[in-house]
C-alpha cells in the first residue's frame, strides 16, 4: 500500500462527527438501545443497555503487493440470537452509500476467515484541492474495508486483518473521534504511512498533530482535510519525520469520525510489509502495557508528554516473579512536549506487563525484537483492562506459529476462563480453562485450537465473577520463536452500562424542577 507522490504542504489530516451518548462513553462503533427520556430510573448494576450494532475498518484488506490481506472476524454475543456482518469496500474517492459487498457472515460464536480480492485502481490519486508539494504527501487509498455488524454479530465482535499467509497483522478498530500512536520515527523507519478511513455517510474533518523527540512538529493551526464518506485517504510521513527518532501521532476530529492506522517500515528491512502501530490509550498519569513476551532482547520504552510540564517516569515490571523497578526504570525525567525512549534491558527474557506512572498525563508504547517482514520491531501500546470479555481473533494454525496470552494482574488477584474456536468448532458449550494470576503477577498460557486439526482459531478471554482488573496481551511467534506481533486485548462489549446517561437525565431533572 506504498503512496504515489502528490501532496498537502506542511499539512496533516482533521476528521470527525460529535459522538452522541453513550457510544462515545463506552467505545466507538458501538450503538446501543437509547436510553428512555422520562423516568429517572435508580442507578443500579441492572441498568445497561445491549449493543445492537457495530463498526470496524481495516486498511489493508484489498490492496496490492506486501500488504494485501483478509479478515479475521469472530463474535461472542450476550442475549442476541441473530444477526448478520456485512463487509463492503472502502474507496479513495469516497461515496454517499456503502460500497461493494466483499461477505456477508451470520454464525456468531466461530471464527470467519475472508479473503479480500484487490480492490480496482482508483482514477486518481489525487485528493481534490490539495497541493503537490510540501513533506506530508495526501492520497486517496487503494484497498480498505468496513465491517458493519448487527445483532448477534455486534455483540462481542472483534475484527482483525490478516496478511496473504495469515498471519494477524492488526486489530481493526471502530471510528472515534482521538486516537494516538507512539513508536520509532524517521531514523529507524524507511516509511511511515497513515490511513484515515470514514465508515460515515457524511464527510469527516480530521487534525494530526505530531510530537517527537525535537519538539511538536505541527500546530492547531494547521488546516484540515476532508474525507469523504466511506473513503480511505493516506499520507506519507517519512519528509516531515526525517530527522527524529521517537514520533507520537494524535489524531483528532471537529467533523465527524474516522478509524486511524499507521504503518511502518524499519530501515534495512527489505521490501516486507512492516508493522501497523497499534492504537495506544490516551495521555494518562498511570497506564498498563501488557503482552511482553519472554523473549530475548531489551526492551525499548517510548515515551511522550502532550504539555509544557515536565515529566517524572516511574516504570514497575509486573512479571511471574512478581512487582520490582526494573534497571533504568527509576525517575526518569522528560521534558514537556517532548518525546524519548528509554532502553530495558533487565526485562531480557522476562513476560511482563509494564505500568508507567508519571506525574503529568504521557502516552507510552513498548518495542519488542522481533517483528513482521520489515519491521522495525513489535509494538505493545498501553490498554484498559478487560471488560466483560476480550477476543483474539486471528491465530496462527500449529504448523504456521503460535499463540500465546500474558495475563497480568497488577493491582489485585485476577481470575479468567479460556475458550478457543474455529471456524467449525464453537466457543459455545466449552468449559475452557481457567487461569489464576496472583497480585501483581503475570501468568503466560499457551494457547491452540480445539479438536485436533491445526488449523487457525480464536480465542475469548473472560474475567471471572470477583477478579480484580486483568491486562492481557496477545504474542504471535513463528515456529522459530522469533515474536512477530504483540496485540493487547481490549473489551469486546455486548452490553455497556447506562449510569453515565441516567446520572446526566436526573441533574437535568433535578435542574428543571
Amino acid at each position: 500500500m506504498r503512496l504515489a507522490p502528490g501532496g498537502l504542504r506542511g499539512r496533516l489530516i482533521s476528521v470527525g462527527i460529535v459522538v452522541v451518548g453513550l457510544a462515545a462513553a463506552y467505545g466507538a462503533g458501538v450503538v446501543v438501545h437509547p436510553a428512555t427520556v422520562g423516568s429517572v430510573p435508580k442507578i443500579t448494576q441492572a441498568s445497561r443497555a445491549d449493543v445492537t450494532s457495530a463498526t470496524k475498518a481495516c486498511p489493508s484488506p484489498g490492496t496490492v503487493g506486501v500488504t494485501s490481506a483478509g479478515v479475521a472476524v469472530a463474535s461472542v454475543p450476550g442475549t442476541a440470537r441473530q444477526g448478520s456482518a456485512t463487509i463492503t469496500r472502502l474507496s479513495g474517492a469516497g461515496s454517499p452509500t456503502v460500497g461493494a459487498s466483499v461477505a456477508t457472515l451470520s454464525t456468531p460464536n466461530v471464527l470467519s476467515l475472508t479473503r479480500v480480492k484487490t480492490a480496482p485502481a482508483p482514477k486518481t490519486r489525487a485528493v481534490p484541492g490539495d497541493p503537490n508539494s510540501g513533506p506530508v504527501i495526501t492520497i486517496q487509498g487503494r484497498g480498505g474495508v468496513m465491517v458493519q455488524a448487527s445483532g448477534a454479530m455486534a455483540q462481542g465482535l472483534e475484527v482483525e486483518q490478516t496478511s496473504p499467509s495469515g498471519l494477524v497483522t492488526a486489530q481493526c478498530q471502530g471510528p472515534g473521534t482521538d486516537f494516538w500512536f507512539i513508536g520509532p520515527s524517521a531514523t529507524s523507519a524507511s516509511l511511515i504511512e497513515m490511513y484515515l478511513m470514514n465508515t460515515d455517510s457524511e464527510p469527516a474533518d480530521v487534525q494530526v498533530q505530531a510530537l517527537t523527540d525535537n519538539g511538536p512538529l505541527l500546530g492547531s493551526s494547521d488546516t484540515g482535510i476532508v474525507v469523504p464518506p466511506h473513503a480511505i485517504i493516506g499520507q506519507s510521513l517519512g519528509k516531515l519525520l526525517k530527522s527524529s527518532r521517537v514520533v507520537a501521532l494524535h489524531v483528532s476530529t471537529s467533523l465527524g469520525r474516522v478509524v486511524a492506522a499507521v504503518r511502518e517500515v524499519g530501515k534495512g528491512r527489505g521490501s516486507g510489509e512492516g508493522a501497523w502501530m497499534p492504537v495506544t490509550q490516551a495521555p494518562s498519569r498511570d497506564q498498563i502495557i501488557p503482552g511482553l513476551p519472554a523473549a530475548r532482547g531489551t526492551r525499548t520504552l517510548y515515551v511522550a508528554v502532550p504539555g509544557t510540564a515536565g515529566a517524572q517516569i516511574k516504570v514497575t515490571a509486573v512479571t511471574s516473579r512478581g512487582s520490582y523497578q526494573p534497571t533504568g526504570g527509576s525517575g526518569v525525567p522528560l521534558a514537556g512536549d517532548s518525546a524519548a525512549t528509554v532502553a530495558l534491558p533487565s526485562l531480557s527474557g522476562v513476560a511482563s506487563a509494564l505500568r508507567i506512572q508519571s506525574n503529568v498525563p504521557v502516552v507510552a508504547a513498548v518495542l519488542v525484537p522481533g517483528g513482521t517482514a520489515g519491521a522495525p520491531g513489535a509494538l505493545s501500546a498501553a490498554a484498559a483492562p478487560i471488560s466483560e470479555q476480550a477476543i483474539a481473533a486471528g491465530n496462527p494454525s500449529l504448523a504456521s506459529g503460535s499463540a500465546e496470552l500474558v495475563i497480568s494482574a497488577p493491582r489485585g488477584p485476577a481470575t479468567v476462563r479460556i475458550v478457543t474456536a474455529t471456524s467449525k468448532i464453537s466457543f459455545s458449550g466449552q468449559q475452557g480453562t481457567v487461569v489464576h494470576v496472583a497480585a501483581g503477577h503475570t501468568v503466560v498460557a499457551r494457547v491452540k485450537p480445539p479438536g485436533r486439526k491445526p488449523e487457525s482459531f480464536a480465542v475469548v478471554v473472560t474475567p471471572e465473577a470477583g477478579s480484580g482488573p486483568v491486562y492481557v496481551g496477545r504474542v504471535i511467534s513463528s515456529r522459530s520463536g522469533i515474536v512477530r506481533t504483540i496485540m493487547p486485548l481490549t473489551s469486546a462489549l455486548t452490553w455497556v452500562p447506562l449510569p453515565v446517561a441516567e446520572q446526566a437525565l436526573a441533574a437535568a431533572d433535578a435542574h428543571q424542577g
